[in-house]
């Protein structure tokens, strides 16, 4: 298909028009699939930001679907996956008139595992309560009759269920071709589907996977392809950042001792002293929680490598625990050809020996080459240790993924900080990529209004969360619809949402906060009530599409800086730092502007709806820096004046553009520091 074919598809007679309920052309629609379809005929790499209520699904799967290519469409969350498989795609095939053989595939932990769930059928003393026999009742009448083994297939047992990680596999513990069931393996139907299929419709994490196990010379998990689009783009740096390192928990060792023993008594007995062996790395692991537990007094109850106190003799119980786990390790490399349970513990047994000791690389005081960087630190909190290790910088390894001449398509709403793209391409190493931005067809004035309020104390105030939730007060009152506020910290959810709940005693607006229930749950009560007040943190932030009156006000506590305690963002700010550069207005800045226009896309997601998006944080205003973060919000009317703002929640849902005027919002800060902290 040529590019001039695109206007036919897209226009008001074409088939998207005639097929797709509520249809509407839109230019910015038609000029993304067109840049879309030039990157796939050149090969070339396009990042293409266009806001929201384009329709960023139809303009990158009209192309794929024509280009008779073989396409890889990797999404940011499996929620979004399984929306685009089983919603999106089917309509558009329909409306294209097109049997495009489309696969679904996820990571291995997705898919009932036949030989684990028979495993925990015969030993129920894997059923942790009574209300799992239910459950695992429900998950063998679900492989009876399922032609995926998808758990998402089966909503009677909730994803979170901890029973599915019984009845799914590890890369680890995967007996692959000796498998009794292999011919069964619903991973396997999948793989193999997805080598097959027209389009693989995959999730972020699954490609990241992919690529890590190809850093570590495995085979491939994806299928080739001749163009791969990233829907919601924006999330890659950090899922690549967490799938590109590795971690390692006195958990798991404990459960590989656990786990050989009983393996190596049941079936090697006489062969090695298991009990002893595995004893012994008990032991080990247990003196190392110990020595390690001055880290969890620390702030975050965490530590780099360069930090961890008391460190010869963390170094020599580190050492205790390596050597204890090799040498079980090598008494199961001698038998793991007598049973699949001891090959299954002598790859467990591998893997971590493996793991731990990367994390000991560079010993200390020596280096590492710049371009293998990596940042490690230790957890240590009241139920687990953790170590863990992530590279400095994902771009060498995420960029020099792509094939010669594949075309990569990165896209979201939310990629450049006013049209500059430069920190989210050094992030991904993606330097020669073609940038494109297309605004929003939403009337932004007209629809919103931004609201900063006047005297709050500054963040860094102890009395400024319950000064925020005192200014946040008023305008719930006023607003007839849902009201979704987004703290930056879990300590300031329940500040505010007890708050709330202390002066909406006699409402009946019913007040929800993090952690009461699952975030499906959460968001499905919030829709379904209609004037609900919902208070979150970090996974509110984006991915939440609540159209019409049920969400009308929008709340967020600070701007969203990211702590500099966490480790990756400390050395990548050193880093910064020692190359010369400013840390702050590099990365800092960059990473907040995003995030924060994350948070204010959630208030308009269609062209009927309307609301006041609040930020308390008056630095907004304040500072130098504050500009940068407001001018690339979307272009709402402004206000620093509350009763503006409380006048606008009781307007018609539907404004002129001058409705509303910018009353007092300058265009020129009134500060002249640039101090994050302030």
């Amino acid at each position: 298909m040529s590019s001039p074919d695109l206007p036919k598809v897209f226009g008001p007679d074409g088939p998207l028009a005639s097929q797709l309920p509520a249809y509407t052309p839109r230019p910015a629609q038609l000029a993304l699939s067109d840049a879309i379809q030039t990157t796939l005929d050149a090969g070339e790499v396009l990042i293409a930001e266009a806001g929201t209520g384009t329709g960023k699904t139809w303009a990158y799967l009209v192309p794929a679907f024509l280009s008779g290519d073989k396409v890889l469409v990797s999404t940011g969350t499996r929620t979004l996956q399984d929306q685009l498989f089983r919603r999106d795609i089917p309509r558009l095939r329909a409306a294209l008139s097109m049997s495009v053989d489309v696969a679904l595939l996820k990571g291995r932990s997705n898919y009932v595992c036949h030989y684990h769930l028979e495993r925990l059928e015969q030993d129920d003393r894997g059923l942790k309560s009574r209300d799992e026999i239910g459950l695992l009742r429900q998950i063998r009448q679900f492989v009876q009759v399922t032609d995926t083994g998808d758990k998402a297939d089966l909503p009677a047992v909730p994803e979170t269920a901890d029973i599915w990680n019984r009845v799914t596999s590890t890369r680890e513990n995967c007996l692959g071709q000796e498998c009794p069931f292999v011919r069964e393996c619903f991973l396997l139907k999948a793989r193999r589907h997805a080598q097959e299929a027209d389009v693989v419709v995959v999730n972020h994490a699954l490609f990241m996977a992919d690529l890590a196990l190809r850093e570590e010379g495995i085979a491939d998990l994806l299928p080739e392809t001749r163009l791969v689009i990233f829907d919601e783009a924006h999330q890659l740096p950090e899922t690549a950042t967490r799938f590109l390192g590795q971690s390692i928990s006195l958990h798991q060792i404990l459960d590989c001792a656990r786990q050989t023993e009983a393996a190596g008594l049941a079936h090697a007995r006489e062969a090695m002293r298991w009990s002893e062996h595995c004893q012994a790395l008990d032991a080990a692991a247990k003196a190392f929680r110990l020595v390690s537990a001055p880290v969890s007094k620390m702030p975050g109850g965490r530590a780099t490598f360069e930090q961890i106190p008391d460190v010869e003799a963390f170094d020599a119980a580190l050492q205790s625990l390596s050597a204890a786990l090799d040498v079980v390790a090598d008494a199961l490399g001698t038998q793991e050809d007598r049973h699949p349970d001891l090959a299954t513990a002598a790859r467990v047994a591998r893997t971590l020996r493996a793991r731990l000791l990367q994390w000991t690389q560079p010993a200390r005081g020596e280096s590492e080459p710049a371009d293998h960087a990596a940042v490690r630190w230790i957890e240590h909190s009241l139920h687990s240790v953790r170590l863990h290790r992530a590279p400095l910088s994902v771009a060498r390894i995420f960029s020099g993924f792509r094939k010669p001449q594949q075309a990569w398509v990165l896209t979201s709403a939310t990629l450049s900080v006013r049209g500059n793209f430069s920190h989210f391409q050094h992030q991904l190493g993606l330097h020669d990529a073609h940038t494109e931005h297309w605004e929003s067809p939403f009337d932004y004035p007209a629809q919103g209004l931004l609201y900063v309020p006047q005297n709050l104390p500054w963040p860094n105030d102890p009395g400024y969360i319950d000064a925020f939730a005192k200014s946040l007060l008023p305008l719930v009152d006023a607003c007839a619809g849902g009201v979704l506020v987004l703290c930056t910290t879990l300590r300031a959810v329940d500040r505010v949402a007890d708050f709330l709940l202390r002066e909406m005693l006699s409402s009946d607006r019913p007040v929800m906060r993090q952690g009461e229930a699952t975030r499906g749950v959460l968001l499905e009560r919030f829709r379904s009530a209609g004037n609900a007040v919902l208070v979150g943190s970090t996974s509110f932030w984006e991915g939440i599409d609540v159209p019409g009156d049920a969400l009308t006000l929008v709340a967020i506590d600070k701007l969203p800086f990211a702590p500099p305690d966490d480790p990756v963002l400390e050395a990548r700010l050193n880093a910064c730092r020692a190359e010369g550069g400013n840390p702050f207005m590099e990365y800092q800045l960059p990473q907040a502007a995003l995030l924060l226009k994350q948070g204010a896309g959630r208030l308009i997601r269609s062209e009927q709806d309307w609301g006041v998006l609040m930020v308390g944080d008056g630095r907004l205003v304040d500072k130098p820096y504050g500009r940068l973060l407001w001018q690339g919000l979307p272009p709402f009317a402004r206000t620093r004046d509350p009763s503006v703002a409380a006048g606008f929640m009781a307007r018609p849902p539907l404004l002129s553009s001058a409705a509303v005027s910018d009353a007092g919002v300058p265009d020129t800060p009134t500060a002249d520091t640039a101090t994050v902290g302030d």
